[in-house]
């Protein structure tokens, strides 16, 4: 029987198609073996996302909790009025920089600050920077005594990772209020590599400055803090931005800790002007204070009249440090007045109110004024 062409050109495909299913049954497993690996067109699995930096924002009170009556009130209002959770709720963008928790360490004004509250806090920086799950450590604060909390977080928190204080000089209800965006970028400073080494920073204003350096110079404005030396760096848009870093000695290369201090010595200030009586030297020398902070003019000058009075006090024990109450510049040794023959300390570049807190610290470890001097010149 004879079968058309295309049916016979039909059966020819069917039969090459079953011997070659033959052929690939009855290769030896050898040759599957042997034979190359495919070729995958696939795309390939995403690499899993890097994990957030996790920060910790500690609040204390202060304007950046404040609220006032009215959207006009931008310098009247009540201080430390917002809980640190509704802080955090009212800025989403947060949680595009790092793993934001926070805690209420205290809901005070920072003009009423102690020193009770600074060892309070110092403690609690110290246990979080310990953790693994902890990255970065911000606090917000009142602006009034930012700097010297801060300062004094740089003496005695022995840690590498990022402590940013934060403020606001408007309540979050005026109208163009600084807090939020100062608070994004403190997150991000603290959430940044980079700023891990260089001590307690404050970021305020989109400038990142070091805590030992910077002073609030102006009230009301929102560019209040300024250091004599200029900032480190700038945060801009959540990204931080250096020029420069801190070489004085701090937290981690810090001879002192704060596993190892409760309380502070009584250590007060002087503020030397025109006509200046010593009735302030005289009333601190009977209540035992264990250190006075001359905070002199010019560089660091001491009336002729209170002169005697300090050196009084330093006859029983009492420290003296001459500091300028002029916000730039330094205090010289030996110019102005003989500290090697009185054996009084300067206070160098630190503010009066600076010079009380490393006094007080060092005060915790020595009264040997040579020690003191030294301290003051690495701090």
């Amino acid at each position: 029987m004879r079968f058309p062409s295309a049916f016979r050109l039909s059966l020819i495909s069917v039969a090459l198609a079953l011997a070659g299913c033959a052929s690939q049954t009855a290769a030896p497993a050898a040759s599957t073996a042997a034979a190359p690996a495919p070729v995958t067109t696939a795309a390939p699995s995403a690499a899993p996302a890097a994990a957030k930096p996790r920060v910790v924002v500690l609040a204390t009170g202060g304007t950046i909790a404040g609220a006032g009556a009215s959207a006009v009130n931008s310098a009247t209002y009540t201080a430390a009025k917002v809980p640190v959770d509704k802080l955090l709720a009212g800025l989403p963008e947060l949680g595009n920089l790092a793993t934001v928790t926070g805690e209420q360490v205290f809901q005070i004004a920072s003009e009423s600050f102690t020193n009770k509250e600074l060892v309070t806090l110092a403690k609690r920086v110290n246990e979080l920077a310990k953790r693994a799950d902890v990255d970065g450590i911000v606090i917000t604060h009142g602006t009034d005594t930012l700097e010297e909390t801060g300062f004094f977080l740089n003496l005695v928190v022995r840690t590498n990772k990022p402590i940013v204080m934060v403020g606001s000089m408007r309540p979050g209800t005026a109208i163009s209020a600084d807090g939020a965006l100062n608070l994004l970028g403190a997150v991000a400073t603290a959430a940044a590599k980079d700023s891990v080494g260089k001590g307690v920073l404050v970021s305020m204003n989109d400038d990142i400055h070091t805590a030992r350096d910077v002073a609030k110079l102006t009230n009301i404005k929102t560019n209040a803090f300024a250091s004599q030396w200029g900032p480190l760096g700038m945060v801009v848009e959540g990204k931080t931005y250096w020029f420069r870093a801190p070489v004085k000695r701090h937290t981690s290369a810090s001879e002192f800790n704060i596993e190892q201090i409760n309380e502070l010595p009584a250590v007060d200030i002087v503020y030397g002007y025109g006509n200046v009586p010593p009735t302030a030297i005289e009333a601190l020398g009977k209540a035992g204070v264990k250190a006075i902070v001359h905070a002199g003019t010019g560089n660091g000058s001491v009336a002729d009249r209170i002169v005697p009075k300090l050196n009084e006090l330093r006859g029983k024990g009492t420290i003296i440090v001459r500091s300028s109450r002029i916000p730039a510049g330094f205090v010289l040794r030996n110019a102005e007045q003989p500290d090697d023959k009185y054996d009084w300390v300067v206070a160098h570049d630190l503010n009066p109110q600076k010079a009380r807190l490393l006094t007080a610290v060092a005060l915790t470890q020595t009264q040997d004024t040579k020690q003191l001097q030294r301290i003051f010149w690495e701090y």
